[in-house]
Protein backbone atom coordinates (compact mmCIF):
# COMPACT_ATOMS: atom_id res chain seq x y z
CA UNK A 1 0.00 0.00 0.00
CA UNK A 2 0.88 3.13 -0.79
CA UNK A 3 1.76 5.53 2.02
CA UNK A 4 -0.27 8.11 2.97
CA UNK A 5 -0.06 11.34 5.22
CA UNK A 6 -2.85 9.01 7.42
CA UNK A 7 -1.19 5.85 7.38
CA UNK A 8 -0.42 4.43 10.82
CA UNK A 9 -2.10 7.36 12.69
CA UNK A 10 -3.88 6.44 15.46
CA UNK A 11 -7.10 7.86 14.55
CA UNK A 12 -10.44 7.94 16.25
CA UNK A 13 -13.80 7.99 14.45
CA UNK A 14 -16.61 9.67 17.06
CA UNK A 15 -20.36 8.58 16.13
CA UNK A 16 -21.12 5.31 13.50
CA UNK A 17 -23.91 6.45 11.13
CA UNK A 18 -24.25 6.18 7.76
CA UNK A 19 -20.88 9.38 7.90
CA UNK A 20 -19.12 7.93 10.47
CA UNK A 21 -19.13 4.04 9.03
CA UNK A 22 -18.01 5.59 5.97
CA UNK A 23 -14.89 7.42 7.69
CA UNK A 24 -14.02 4.20 9.01
CA UNK A 25 -13.44 2.32 5.70
CA UNK A 26 -11.79 5.31 4.36
CA UNK A 27 -9.71 5.43 6.84
CA UNK A 28 -8.45 1.77 7.27
CA UNK A 29 -8.03 1.89 3.26
CA UNK A 30 -5.28 4.67 3.62
CA UNK A 31 -3.32 2.43 6.05
CA UNK A 32 -4.69 4.39 9.67
CA UNK A 33 -5.15 2.96 12.85
CA UNK A 34 -8.80 3.31 13.62
CA UNK A 35 -10.88 2.47 16.42
CA UNK A 36 -14.35 4.36 17.50
CA UNK A 37 -16.51 5.28 20.05
CA UNK A 38 -20.18 5.20 19.82
CA UNK A 39 -22.55 7.05 22.99
CA UNK A 40 -25.53 4.08 21.97
CA UNK A 41 -25.45 1.29 23.97
CA UNK A 42 -25.36 -1.01 21.33
CA UNK A 43 -24.87 -1.10 17.67
CA UNK A 44 -26.89 -2.92 14.29
CA UNK A 45 -23.58 -3.59 13.20
CA UNK A 46 -20.17 -5.69 13.52
CA UNK A 47 -16.52 -4.22 12.70
CA UNK A 48 -13.30 -5.66 12.36
CA UNK A 49 -11.71 -3.00 14.87
CA UNK A 50 -12.25 -2.06 18.64
CA UNK A 51 -15.29 -0.69 19.14
CA UNK A 52 -15.94 1.57 22.91
CA UNK A 53 -20.05 1.91 23.32
CA UNK A 54 -21.63 4.32 26.09
CA UNK A 55 -20.03 6.97 27.75
CA UNK A 56 -17.05 8.68 25.44
CA UNK A 57 -13.66 7.98 27.10
CA UNK A 58 -12.46 11.26 27.58
CA UNK A 59 -8.57 9.80 28.31
CA UNK A 60 -8.65 7.59 25.48
CA UNK A 61 -9.93 10.21 23.01
CA UNK A 62 -6.86 12.71 24.15
CA UNK A 63 -4.92 9.92 23.59
CA UNK A 64 -5.68 9.70 19.81
CA UNK A 65 -3.33 11.32 16.80
CA UNK A 66 -6.85 12.35 15.39
CA UNK A 67 -10.34 12.47 15.89
CA UNK A 68 -13.15 12.09 12.73
CA UNK A 69 -16.33 13.47 14.54
CA UNK A 70 -19.52 12.76 13.21
CA UNK A 71 -21.76 15.80 12.63
CA UNK A 72 -24.26 14.39 14.59
CA UNK A 73 -21.94 15.14 17.67
CA UNK A 74 -20.88 18.52 19.40
CA UNK A 75 -17.31 19.59 19.84
CA UNK A 76 -18.38 21.31 23.21
CA UNK A 77 -18.97 17.53 24.22
CA UNK A 78 -16.86 17.11 27.49
CA UNK A 79 -15.11 14.39 26.65
CA UNK A 80 -14.13 15.96 22.64
CA UNK A 81 -14.10 19.06 24.43
CA UNK A 82 -11.40 17.77 26.78
CA UNK A 83 -8.89 16.04 23.81
CA UNK A 84 -9.41 19.34 22.16
CA UNK A 85 -7.49 20.94 24.89
CA UNK A 86 -5.15 18.43 24.82
CA UNK A 87 -3.37 19.19 21.21
CA UNK A 88 -5.53 16.57 19.49
CA UNK A 89 -6.45 17.60 16.08
CA UNK A 90 -10.52 17.14 15.29
CA UNK A 91 -11.96 17.32 11.96
CA UNK A 92 -14.94 15.71 10.28
CA UNK A 93 -15.76 13.97 6.87
CA UNK A 94 -15.48 16.82 5.21
CA UNK A 95 -12.19 17.63 6.35
CA UNK A 96 -11.04 13.93 5.14
CA UNK A 97 -12.70 14.16 1.91
CA UNK A 98 -11.03 17.62 1.59
CA UNK A 99 -7.70 16.05 2.14
CA UNK A 100 -7.77 14.11 -0.80
CA UNK A 101 -10.02 15.97 -3.35
CA UNK A 102 -8.74 17.19 -6.55
CA UNK A 103 -11.62 17.69 -8.28
CA UNK A 104 -13.72 20.82 -8.10
CA UNK A 105 -16.95 21.35 -5.98
CA UNK A 106 -19.86 23.53 -5.73
CA UNK A 107 -20.59 23.67 -2.05
CA UNK A 108 -24.31 24.80 -0.65
CA UNK A 109 -25.21 25.73 2.59
CA UNK A 110 -28.11 27.82 4.51
CA UNK A 111 -31.14 27.15 6.94
CA UNK A 112 -33.80 26.01 4.18
CA UNK A 113 -33.53 25.05 0.66
CA UNK A 114 -30.08 23.40 0.71
CA UNK A 115 -31.19 20.15 -0.70
CA UNK A 116 -33.67 21.29 -3.46
CA UNK A 117 -30.57 23.71 -4.05
CA UNK A 118 -27.87 21.15 -4.70
CA UNK A 119 -29.71 18.71 -6.37
CA UNK A 120 -30.92 21.44 -8.72
CA UNK A 121 -27.36 22.51 -9.45
CA UNK A 122 -26.37 18.54 -9.81
CA UNK A 123 -29.07 18.31 -12.24
CA UNK A 124 -27.96 21.30 -14.25
CA UNK A 125 -24.42 19.81 -14.60
CA UNK A 126 -25.84 16.92 -15.51
CA UNK A 127 -27.59 18.42 -18.11
CA UNK A 128 -24.93 20.15 -19.79
CA UNK A 129 -23.17 16.45 -20.32
CA UNK A 130 -20.92 16.24 -17.10
CA UNK A 131 -20.04 13.53 -15.00
CA UNK A 132 -21.12 14.89 -11.94
CA UNK A 133 -21.73 13.48 -8.22
CA UNK A 134 -23.93 14.62 -5.47
CA UNK A 135 -23.36 13.72 -1.77
CA UNK A 136 -22.33 15.59 1.94
CA UNK A 137 -25.33 16.08 3.69
CA UNK A 138 -27.92 14.60 0.94
CA UNK A 139 -27.67 10.99 -0.18
CA UNK A 140 -24.38 9.31 -0.57
CA UNK A 141 -20.96 10.43 2.10
CA UNK A 142 -19.15 13.02 0.78
CA UNK A 143 -15.77 10.33 1.21
CA UNK A 144 -17.72 7.25 -0.92
CA UNK A 145 -17.74 9.87 -3.79
CA UNK A 146 -13.81 10.11 -3.89
CA UNK A 147 -13.27 6.63 -5.91
CA UNK A 148 -16.22 7.38 -8.22
CA UNK A 149 -15.19 9.22 -11.64
CA UNK A 150 -16.45 12.69 -11.69
CA UNK A 151 -15.49 16.15 -13.86
CA UNK A 152 -17.17 18.30 -10.99
CA UNK A 153 -19.14 17.49 -7.40
CA UNK A 154 -21.87 19.31 -5.48
CA UNK A 155 -21.73 19.30 -1.79
CA UNK A 156 -24.71 20.18 0.68
CA UNK A 157 -22.98 20.88 4.00
CA UNK A 158 -24.92 21.68 7.35
CA UNK A 159 -23.33 23.45 9.98
CA UNK A 160 -22.41 20.63 11.92
CA UNK A 161 -19.95 19.43 8.80
CA UNK A 162 -19.06 22.93 8.33
CA UNK A 163 -17.70 23.67 12.34
CA UNK A 164 -15.34 20.82 11.29
CA UNK A 165 -14.09 21.82 8.24
CA UNK A 166 -10.77 23.83 7.19
CA UNK A 167 -9.54 23.52 3.52
CA UNK A 168 -12.55 22.38 1.37
CA UNK A 169 -11.38 25.66 -0.99
CA UNK A 170 -14.97 24.95 -3.05
CA UNK A 171 -14.81 26.19 -6.55
CA UNK A 172 -18.65 27.93 -6.12
CA UNK A 173 -19.23 28.41 -2.25
CA UNK A 174 -23.10 29.22 -1.54
CA UNK A 175 -25.16 30.32 1.29
CA UNK A 176 -29.04 30.52 0.72
CA UNK A 177 -30.14 32.29 4.11
CA UNK A 178 -30.15 32.02 7.43
CA UNK A 179 -33.02 31.26 10.47
CA UNK A 180 -33.03 30.31 14.36
CA UNK A 181 -32.12 26.82 13.64
CA UNK A 182 -29.94 23.86 15.78
CA UNK A 183 -29.70 27.13 18.47
CA UNK A 184 -29.71 23.69 20.69
CA UNK A 185 -26.47 22.96 20.05
CA UNK A 186 -24.82 26.19 18.70
CA UNK A 187 -26.15 28.00 21.41
CA UNK A 188 -26.88 31.52 19.86
CA UNK A 189 -27.38 33.00 16.37
CA UNK A 190 -24.08 34.53 16.12
CA UNK A 191 -22.32 31.26 16.14
CA UNK A 192 -24.69 29.48 13.95
CA UNK A 193 -23.95 31.96 11.33
CA UNK A 194 -19.94 31.70 11.84
CA UNK A 195 -20.40 27.51 10.99
CA UNK A 196 -22.32 28.73 8.09
CA UNK A 197 -19.85 31.36 7.09
CA UNK A 198 -17.18 29.08 6.54
CA UNK A 199 -18.04 27.72 3.63
CA UNK A 200 -16.89 30.71 1.90
CA UNK A 201 -13.38 29.67 3.23
CA UNK A 202 -10.82 30.15 0.89
CA UNK A 203 -14.04 29.35 -2.03
CA UNK A 204 -12.96 30.64 -6.03
CA UNK A 205 -16.24 31.86 -5.94
CA UNK A 206 -18.97 32.79 -4.06
CA UNK A 207 -23.14 33.40 -4.64
CA UNK A 208 -25.49 35.14 -1.80
CA UNK A 209 -28.96 36.02 -0.97
CA UNK A 210 -28.76 40.02 -2.22
CA UNK A 211 -32.03 40.54 0.65
CA UNK A 212 -30.33 38.49 3.61
CA UNK A 213 -27.12 39.99 4.67
CA UNK A 214 -26.33 37.00 7.51
CA UNK A 215 -25.33 35.68 4.58
CA UNK A 216 -22.79 37.16 2.96
CA UNK A 217 -18.89 36.75 3.33
CA UNK A 218 -17.39 39.02 6.04
CA UNK A 219 -14.07 39.33 4.10
CA UNK A 220 -14.72 38.90 -0.01
CA UNK A 221 -17.32 40.42 -2.43
CA UNK A 222 -19.72 38.07 -3.59
CA UNK A 223 -19.43 37.08 -6.83
CA UNK A 224 -23.15 36.75 -7.68
CA UNK A 225 -25.99 37.79 -5.29
CA UNK A 226 -29.41 36.76 -6.17
CA UNK A 227 -32.95 37.56 -4.57
CA UNK A 228 -36.27 38.79 -4.59
CA UNK A 229 -35.39 42.51 -4.73
CA UNK A 230 -34.92 44.16 -8.02
CA UNK A 231 -31.18 44.40 -9.68
CA UNK A 232 -29.64 45.20 -12.77
CA UNK A 233 -26.48 42.70 -11.49
CA UNK A 234 -26.97 39.00 -10.77
CA UNK A 235 -30.20 37.62 -10.57
CA UNK A 236 -32.89 38.83 -9.10
CA UNK A 237 -37.27 38.74 -9.51
CA UNK A 238 -39.93 40.68 -11.19
CA UNK A 239 -43.04 40.31 -9.37
CA UNK A 240 -45.22 42.01 -12.09
CA UNK A 241 -44.11 39.50 -14.55
CA UNK A 242 -43.47 36.36 -12.47
CA UNK A 243 -39.94 36.02 -14.13
CA UNK A 244 -36.28 35.40 -13.19
CA UNK A 245 -33.67 38.05 -14.42
CA UNK A 246 -30.45 37.74 -15.20
CA UNK A 247 -28.41 40.89 -15.33
CA UNK A 248 -32.02 42.87 -15.32
CA UNK A 249 -32.89 40.97 -18.64
CA UNK A 250 -35.78 38.25 -18.76
CA UNK A 251 -34.16 34.55 -18.11
CA UNK A 252 -37.22 32.65 -17.24
CA UNK A 253 -40.62 33.50 -16.76
CA UNK A 254 -42.37 31.26 -13.36
CA UNK A 255 -45.01 29.80 -15.82
CA UNK A 256 -42.16 27.36 -17.56
CA UNK A 257 -41.44 25.95 -14.45
CA UNK A 258 -42.91 22.91 -12.53
CA UNK A 259 -41.70 24.62 -9.48
CA UNK A 260 -44.36 26.97 -7.45
CA UNK A 261 -43.99 29.33 -5.11
CA UNK A 262 -41.28 32.26 -4.97
CA UNK A 263 -39.06 30.61 -2.54
CA UNK A 264 -38.36 28.35 -5.39
CA UNK A 265 -37.71 30.77 -7.61
CA UNK A 266 -34.92 31.58 -5.55
CA UNK A 267 -33.26 28.29 -5.23
CA UNK A 268 -33.24 27.89 -9.15
CA UNK A 269 -31.71 31.55 -8.79
CA UNK A 270 -29.27 30.21 -6.63
CA UNK A 271 -28.68 26.81 -8.56
CA UNK A 272 -28.14 29.42 -11.79
CA UNK A 273 -25.69 31.32 -10.38
CA UNK A 274 -23.55 28.62 -9.38
CA UNK A 275 -23.58 26.56 -12.18
CA UNK A 276 -22.99 29.75 -14.28
CA UNK A 277 -19.74 29.83 -12.19
CA UNK A 278 -18.90 26.70 -12.95
CA UNK A 279 -18.78 27.31 -16.42
CA UNK A 280 -22.24 25.35 -17.00
CA UNK A 281 -24.18 26.55 -20.43
CA UNK A 282 -27.16 28.74 -20.16
CA UNK A 283 -29.40 26.84 -21.83
CA UNK A 284 -28.63 23.78 -19.61
CA UNK A 285 -29.31 25.49 -16.67
CA UNK A 286 -32.43 27.06 -18.56
CA UNK A 287 -33.91 23.70 -19.21
CA UNK A 288 -33.06 22.08 -16.34
CA UNK A 289 -35.22 24.53 -14.28
CA UNK A 290 -38.04 24.65 -16.11
CA UNK A 291 -38.35 20.69 -15.75
CA UNK A 292 -37.00 19.81 -12.28
CA UNK A 293 -40.28 18.66 -10.21
CA UNK A 294 -38.31 19.10 -6.49
CA UNK A 295 -38.03 16.50 -3.65
CA UNK A 296 -40.44 15.03 -1.25
CA UNK A 297 -41.44 16.58 1.79
CA UNK A 298 -40.27 19.95 0.65
CA UNK A 299 -43.81 21.92 -0.67
CA UNK A 300 -44.60 18.64 -2.27
CA UNK A 301 -48.22 18.43 -3.84
CA UNK A 302 -49.84 15.13 -2.78
CA UNK A 303 -52.96 15.28 -4.08
CA UNK A 304 -55.60 17.93 -5.79
CA UNK A 305 -58.57 15.78 -5.90
CA UNK A 306 -61.50 17.88 -5.31
CA UNK A 307 -60.60 20.91 -5.85
CA UNK A 308 -58.19 20.57 -2.59
CA UNK A 309 -54.70 21.03 -3.26
CA UNK A 310 -52.19 19.44 -0.01
CA UNK A 311 -49.23 19.94 0.39
CA UNK A 312 -46.51 18.00 1.93
CA UNK A 313 -43.85 20.19 3.24
CA UNK A 314 -42.52 17.86 6.13
CA UNK A 315 -38.53 19.22 5.48
CA UNK A 316 -39.76 22.35 7.19
CA UNK A 317 -38.19 21.57 11.02
CA UNK A 318 -37.62 25.41 11.25
CA UNK A 319 -39.83 28.97 11.45
CA UNK A 320 -37.47 30.18 8.57
CA UNK A 321 -38.77 27.17 6.05
CA UNK A 322 -42.24 27.77 7.31
CA UNK A 323 -42.41 31.25 6.31
CA UNK A 324 -40.91 30.87 3.00
CA UNK A 325 -43.43 27.92 2.27
CA UNK A 326 -46.49 30.45 3.42
CA UNK A 327 -45.15 33.61 1.48
CA UNK A 328 -43.92 31.67 -1.59
CA UNK A 329 -47.62 29.88 -1.58
CA UNK A 330 -49.91 32.31 -0.51
CA UNK A 331 -50.60 34.50 -3.69
CA UNK A 332 -51.41 32.03 -5.14
CA UNK A 333 -54.54 30.20 -3.20
CA UNK A 334 -57.39 30.73 -4.48
CA UNK A 335 -59.55 29.46 -1.42
CA UNK A 336 -58.63 29.00 2.19
CA UNK A 337 -54.63 28.34 3.31
CA UNK A 338 -55.06 25.50 5.91
CA UNK A 339 -52.10 25.21 7.70
CA UNK A 340 -50.68 22.15 9.84
CA UNK A 341 -47.81 22.78 12.49
CA UNK A 342 -45.77 21.78 15.46
CA UNK A 343 -43.39 19.42 16.98
CA UNK A 344 -40.00 20.03 18.66
CA UNK A 345 -39.43 23.74 18.09
CA UNK A 346 -35.74 23.81 19.24
CA UNK A 347 -35.70 26.44 21.40
CA UNK A 348 -37.17 28.62 18.43
CA UNK A 349 -38.56 32.21 18.50
CA UNK A 350 -42.00 31.52 16.49
CA UNK A 351 -43.04 35.46 17.00
CA UNK A 352 -41.52 35.79 12.95
CA UNK A 353 -44.77 33.54 12.30
CA UNK A 354 -47.33 35.64 13.73
CA UNK A 355 -48.03 38.30 10.96
CA UNK A 356 -48.23 35.35 8.72
CA UNK A 357 -50.81 32.98 10.70
CA UNK A 358 -52.94 36.59 10.98
CA UNK A 359 -52.87 37.67 7.23
CA UNK A 360 -52.26 34.70 5.13
CA UNK A 361 -53.29 31.34 7.29
CA UNK A 362 -57.19 31.17 6.97
CA UNK A 363 -56.82 28.21 9.20
CA UNK A 364 -54.28 26.76 12.05
CA UNK A 365 -54.20 23.60 12.70
CA UNK A 366 -51.21 22.42 15.45
CA UNK A 367 -49.99 19.38 17.17
CA UNK A 368 -46.49 18.33 19.04
CA UNK A 369 -44.76 19.63 21.86
CA UNK A 370 -44.88 23.30 20.86
CA UNK A 371 -47.78 22.89 19.37
CA UNK A 372 -49.71 24.99 21.99
CA UNK A 373 -46.92 27.72 21.46
CA UNK A 374 -48.05 27.93 17.39
CA UNK A 375 -51.28 28.10 18.42
CA UNK A 376 -51.03 30.66 20.77
CA UNK A 377 -49.90 33.25 17.84
CA UNK A 378 -53.56 32.96 15.96
CA UNK A 379 -57.16 33.45 17.12
CA UNK A 380 -59.31 30.41 16.51
CA UNK A 381 -56.43 27.94 15.72
CA UNK A 382 -57.02 24.36 16.53
CA UNK A 383 -55.32 22.04 18.50
CA UNK A 384 -54.86 18.16 17.65
CA UNK A 385 -52.96 15.11 19.55
CA UNK A 386 -52.41 13.27 16.73
CA UNK A 387 -51.27 13.66 13.12
CA UNK A 388 -54.42 11.61 11.69
CA UNK A 389 -56.20 14.03 13.48
CA UNK A 390 -54.86 16.99 11.69
CA UNK A 391 -55.57 16.09 8.42
CA UNK A 392 -59.31 15.11 9.31
CA UNK A 393 -60.26 18.06 10.70
CA UNK A 394 -57.95 20.46 8.06
CA UNK A 395 -60.73 18.02 5.12
CA UNK A 396 -63.46 19.53 7.39
CA UNK A 397 -62.55 22.75 7.09
CA UNK A 398 -61.50 22.97 3.60
CA UNK A 399 -63.38 24.97 1.22
CA UNK A 400 -63.70 24.91 -2.93
CA UNK A 401 -60.02 25.46 -3.89
CA UNK A 402 -58.13 25.31 -0.49
CA UNK A 403 -54.53 24.63 -0.16
CA UNK A 404 -53.60 22.46 3.29
CA UNK A 405 -50.16 22.22 3.99
CA UNK A 406 -48.05 20.20 6.74
CA UNK A 407 -45.13 22.54 7.64
CA UNK A 408 -44.34 21.90 10.91
CA UNK A 409 -41.73 24.97 11.66
CA UNK A 410 -40.19 22.19 14.11
CA UNK A 411 -38.37 19.41 14.14
CA UNK A 412 -40.33 16.05 14.18
CA UNK A 413 -38.24 14.14 17.18
CA UNK A 414 -40.85 14.41 19.70
CA UNK A 415 -43.32 12.04 17.58
CA UNK A 416 -41.74 10.67 14.44
CA UNK A 417 -38.99 9.30 13.88
CA UNK A 418 -37.95 12.12 11.35
CA UNK A 419 -39.13 14.82 9.17
CA UNK A 420 -39.64 11.32 6.10
CA UNK A 421 -41.92 9.60 8.22
CA UNK A 422 -43.84 12.49 9.67
CA UNK A 423 -44.02 13.66 5.62
CA UNK A 424 -45.00 9.89 4.63
CA UNK A 425 -47.76 9.64 7.51
CA UNK A 426 -49.14 12.71 6.59
CA UNK A 427 -49.03 11.26 2.51
CA UNK A 428 -51.21 7.96 3.96
CA UNK A 429 -53.43 10.02 5.90
CA UNK A 430 -54.52 11.90 2.91
CA UNK A 431 -54.79 9.24 0.71
CA UNK A 432 -56.85 7.49 3.01
CA UNK A 433 -59.86 10.31 3.35
CA UNK A 434 -63.13 9.26 2.01
CA UNK A 435 -62.71 12.33 -0.74
CA UNK A 436 -59.25 11.31 -1.84
CA UNK A 437 -59.38 8.34 -1.99
CA UNK A 438 -58.42 7.28 -5.52
CA UNK A 439 -55.90 9.54 -6.23
CA UNK A 440 -54.46 13.40 -7.74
Amino acid sequence: MASTPLANKNIIVVGLGLTGLSCVTFLLAKGANVSAMDTRAELSVTLDIPVFLGELDSKRLSAADMLVVSPGLSLQTPAIQTAIDAGVQVIGDIELFAMFNSKPVLAVTGSNGKSTVATLAYEMCLAAGKKALLGGNIGIPALELLDKESDIIVLELSSFQLDTTHTLRPHVACMLNLSDDHLDRHGDMLSYQRAKLRVFRDARFSVCNRDDASTWPMTINPDVMFGLSSSERGLSWDKQSASILLNGKEFLNSQECILVGEHNMLNIQAATAMTMLAGIPLDAIKGTAKTFAGLPHRCQTVSLANNVRWINDSKATNVGATIAAIDGLASSCKGKLILIAGGDGKGADFSPLTDRFTQQVSELITLGKDGPKLAALKVGSHQVLTLNDAVKLAAKLADKNATVMLSPACASLDMFKNYQQRGDMFVAAVNGLPLTKGGQ
